[in-house]
């Protein structure tokens, strides 16, 4: 079966299996930030946007994302230039081993789109499918209160 969405912007037509998962697929096309940590649901380390929603890519068919806008780490910031999730996640330490930072960026990203002003529990509360053996979530909780002070004060 083919589809085609867009993936990080970009046109894509895929050639699918009927019981392909979208974090299969979009490993398959390159994107790495895409991790597979349980297959199940339960870690969130396969969160990406698929029409500006968290989803956990583990979760939803490939054939999903036909006609839809599937986001991945991979989509963020610029050539050299960090999102401001990303930057907060570094310069703050919330980036331990790695493995669930994407996902819990892709999570906060749909946060930060539908809550621009949220308090650290609306934060927890978002973070609460991603889980993380390294960090206890203090710090990407701190990092997330930051990147949103950030994103918005800057200038449209």
């Amino acid at each position: 079966m083919t589809i085609e969405f867009l993936l990080n912007g970009a046109r894509r037509t895929a050639e699918i299996d009927p019981g392909e998962s979208l974090m299969d697929l979009l490993r398959r096309l390159g994107c790495k930030s895409v991790k597979n940590g349980c297959d199940d649901g339960y870690c969130g380390t396969c969160a990406v946007l698929l029409d500006g929603r968290a989803v956990n890519a583990c979760l939803v068919f490939a054939a999903r994302a036909a006609g839809c806008r599937v986001q991945t780490l991979e989509g963020l910031g610029g050539e050299g230039v960090l999102h401001p999730l990303q930057r907060t996640a570094l310069d703050l330490g919330a980036v331990q081993c790695g493995f669930c930072t994407p996902g819990i960026i892709m999570t906060s990203l749909d946060l930060l789109a539908r809550n621009p002003r949220p308090t650290e529990h609306e934060v927890r509360d978002a973070l609460a499918g991603n889980y993380c053996r390294c960090t206890g979530y203090v710090k990407p909780v701190e990092a997330v209160l930051a990147a949103a002070a950030e994103m918005r004060e800057a200038p449209e």
